[in-house]
């Protein structure tokens, strides 16, 4: 890709990778403020029995990043064999264990890392406070004192060849075979949008989530041919990035890079489609029960998130889309842990009120 090794040669590896990181977080920033994107209420409609404009949205966001990136591995536009998830070794126990207590997090706070970020840019004080403190203990469990607890839970049991599955080769299928995986996940989508009369724009909101997903694999393999130095093949996650960008205002040694730019680029891209829609307003806790759950939730989803190899995002759609295993794995563990709360604590909480 000539035109980027140009920007390259202009500003420099690091903002390079930051634009890029900038522009697909924009998409997805604009994309998830519209479409309403979250896999917490996807999986509380699932609990409660539903297959509602929740699950159909969360659905087609994943089926598009599934063909999307499928298709531009065949066409070799992403390099999924080097990407980050795939290139080391993965956590099966902290798929299951980290996947649990994400999926109970992400109820609890009312909404997963990546919805949270989205809702502080409209003015959710909320997903503010949320977010510092996911943002905080995802620090914590990377680098601090919560880091030998998450050693020590992923290496209970770990992918061999020194690699993460991949599944598709794992289970001796065709390689177009992810590719029609999505195209038939997306036609349920389809279809349950149009039982719950979902309007165009929302699916076409919907849909951009997941290709933003798939932007992100193919700009850094990109960038990754071009660059002089080893370039991180990622795409969009809200674990580490916002541990990272966390650590990019306190330590002034911190440089630019892909992460930095995407979560710039998805508070700025949901704070502009909510500004152009009228959807800007503050919004406080509605009391001290909410206030403790979601500050409960949070700190959960940060340590969670870390464990599980990624978050709702990172590895429910990023990871699924390459189809690596403890991804897929994790993001069950999430439905699981999230189903599980939302009967035992949110359902059992409107049962006593009722």
């Amino acid at each position: 890709m000539p035109e980027l090794a140009e920007i390259m040669d202009w500003a420099g590896e690091p903002v390079t990778a930051a634009l890029l990181g900038l522009l697909t977080g924009g998409i997805f920033g604009v994309a998830a403020q519209r479409s309403r994107f979250c896999l917490r209420a996807a999986t509380v409609e699932f609990a409660r029995g539903r297959l509602g404009d929740r699950v159909a949205v969360w659905l087609l966001t994943f089926s598009t990043a599934l063909v999307w990136v499928q298709a531009g591995r065949l066409l070799g536009w992403i390099d999924t064999d080097e990407a980050r998830m795939m290139a080391v070794p993965g956590s099966w126990s902290g798929a299951i264990i980290g996947g649990l207590i994400f999926g109970v997090g992400m109820v609890l706070a009312r909404g997963c890392s990546g919805r949270l970020l989205v809702l502080a840019a409209t003015g959710n004080l909320r997903s503010v406070v949320s977010g510092l403190i996911f943002a905080v203990v995802a620090q914590m469990s990377l680098a601090g004192y919560l880091a030998p607890v998450r050693d020590y839970l992923a290496g209970l049991w770990i992918t061999s060849g020194g690699r993460n599955m991949d599944l598709l080769t794992a289970l001796s299928l065709p390689d177009w075979s992810g590719l029609a995986l999505g195209v038939g996940m997306a036609g349920l989508a389809l279809g349950i949008s149009l039982h719950n009369r979902i309007g165009a724009a929302r699916l076409i909101f919907a849909s951009g989530v997941g290709f933003a997903v798939a932007l992100g694999w193919a700009l850094t393999s990109a960038l990754a041919q071009v660059a002089f130095d080893p370039v991180q093949i990622e795409s969009v996650t809200f674990t580490g990035p916002s541990a990272r960008m966390l650590m990019f205002f306190l330590d002034r040694a911190s440089v630019l890079e892909f992460d930095i730019g995407l979560v710039a680029g998805v508070f700025g891209g949901a704070m502009l489609a909510a500004a152009l829609t009228g959807e800007m307003r503050i919004q406080a806790f509605d009391g001290a029960v909410t206030m403790r759950k979601a500050m409960i939730g949070a700190a959960l989803m940060g340590f969670g998130g870390m464990l599980a190899g990624g978050c709702a995002i990172g590895a429910g759609v990023t990871g699924g889309s390459i189809f690596a295993g403890t991804a897929w794995l994790a993001l069950f563990s999430m439905w699981v842990g999230a189903v599980l709360t939302d009967l035992l604590v949110d359902q059992r909480s409107l049962a006593a009120t009722a």
